[in-house]
């Protein structure tokens, strides 16, 4: 399983998820997206309008036809759409996520701790290839050591 670490420095998570969500869906995959009510509710709606051409198709979770939705915004790991892709976009890690092939993991600054603990976790962890993104000044992902 692939865990990959974003470090939010720059760009917030708004301005970051969309793109992620753009090529997992274009190479056929499906995502949930793990986030506490109010940023849910964010999400959301960032999803329906962060680029004036276009939308992701998106539900929440709990809502209609969940299983059909390519992208499911929730609060609890379950996914009920199939997803084997799951984004921890509030920056609290959650072991259940090791259940799925592919863990992206957004942390900022207040997070940060947590996502160190998690990193250190997984360091032994069987199975966990983990890899650390990080923005440059322009906003721009590389992988850092």
């Amino acid at each position: 399983m692939r865990i990959d670490f974003y470090h939010l420095t720059v760009k917030p998570l708004e301005q970051v998820l969309p793109s992620i969500c753009e090529k997992l869906l274009a190479g056929g995959e499906r995502l949930l997206v793990l986030a506490g009510e109010r940023q849910a509710e964010s999400i959301d709606r960032q999803l329906w309008t962060y680029a004036p051409e276009s939308f992701l198709p998106h539900g929440r979770a709990g809502g209609p036809r969940e299983s059909e939705q390519p992208i499911l915004v929730g609060s609890e790991p379950a996914a009920a759409n199939g997803a084997r892709n799951i984004a921890l976009a509030d920056g609290e890690w959650r072991d259940a996520a090791l259940a799925f092939e592919r863990v992206f993991y957004f942390f900022d600054g207040a997070t940060i701790d947590g996502a160190r603990a998690a990193w250190k976790a997984l360091k032994d962890r069987d199975g966990a290839e983990r890899h650390y993104w990080k923005q440059d000044e322009n906003g721009r992902w590389f992988e850092g050591p």
